[in-house]
């Protein structure tokens, strides 16, 4: 009889980010349990009842431990929190963070740098470790598009937003993170490019688009769309980052024409690909 070969079932995508807070949740909590059982129980509860910041502290723990409203979905892997808990544990974490560093600074510079060594070897490191969990956790739950750029299926990802593209129904959704923007017409959408300078982008060129449907390239008229600034981004350094604006211009939708959906500087290599990858598929929709 021919044997089934048996698959391990792979984790959904944004399974890892969710351990990865319960995690650091658990060590947090069971280090803050540690200190406090040095302490009479009775005092222990006094002292957390009259402090605010071991309340923010509870709040803080239960939401990063229980996830509430959490789930690994494959349509939204970076996103596996609802918006409303990430932004809740980026601020505690960071509230968190600036505590811990003010706390392990005020100890430096009253005990000096001999005693806090010996602090941190009796704590087992517990001084470094603790400012660096609340880091971690704000390094998670920082701002990033729903997924990463994907070419073949019209998936684009441009800073803190993306953007899908459906070739049969000729349609485009918007996310800023995981909230929805907007569904929209692809031929009503266009990118308007910006220099450091905040000056549009008007230097006609041709450029050769890439058919993503398979085809031979398409090599287009001269237009104004700005690519070459993405060249000259490196010399201005990082306070002439050029930037991108999506706009929505449709002819059925009186008194909105021109509205702009989102406007995101090109931060990164990455993002310069994924705004010419989405402006040749705008065009060629």
């Amino acid at each position: 009889m021919a044997r089934t070969k048996q698959t391990r079932a792979s984790a959904a995508p944004g399974a890892g980010t969710m351990f990865a807070l319960r995690a650091i949740g658990l060590v947090i909590l069971a280090r803050w349990l540690f200190s406090m059982g040095e302490m009479d129980p009775l005092t222990a509860l006094q002292a957390m009842a009259s402090s605010p910041w071991a309340c923010i502290n509870l709040v803080f723990l239960f939401l990063l431990i229980f996830l509430p409203g959490a789930k690994a979905r494959a349509e939204r892997p970076f996103h596996p929190l609802p918006q409303w808990l990430r932004q809740a544990l980026r601020v505690f974490a960071f509230l968190g963070l600036l505590f811990a560093v003010w706390s392990v600074g005020a100890f430096v510079w009253a005990a000096g740098w001999r005693r806090a060594f010996n602090t941190v070897a009796a704590t087992n490191g517990w001084l470094l470790a603790a400012p660096t969990l609340y880091a971690v956790v704000v390094w998670i739950c920082r701002p990033r598009a729903l997924w990463r750029t994907n070419i073949a299926a019209r998936r684009f990802a441009i800073g803190r937003f993306a953007i899908s593209i459906d070739a049969v129904t000729r349609t485009a959704i918007v996310w800023a993170e995981s909230r929805k923007l907007g569904q929209y017409d692809a031929r009503e959408l266009s990118l308007r490019w910006h220099d450091g300078t905040e000056r549009a982008a008007g230097m006609p060129r041709a450029a050769q688009a890439v058919d993503l449907s398979g085809a031979q390239p398409a090599t287009m008229p001269p237009i104004s769309n700005g690519h070459a600034t993405l060249e000259r981004a490196g010399v201005g350094g990082l306070l002439r980052r050029p930037k991108v604006e999506l706009m929505w211009d449709s002819p059925a939708a009186a008194g909105h024409n021109r509205q702009t959906v989102f406007r995101t500087p090109l931060s990164t290599e990455g993002d310069r690909v994924a705004a010419r990858a989405l402006d040749a598929s705008l065009r060629q929709a």
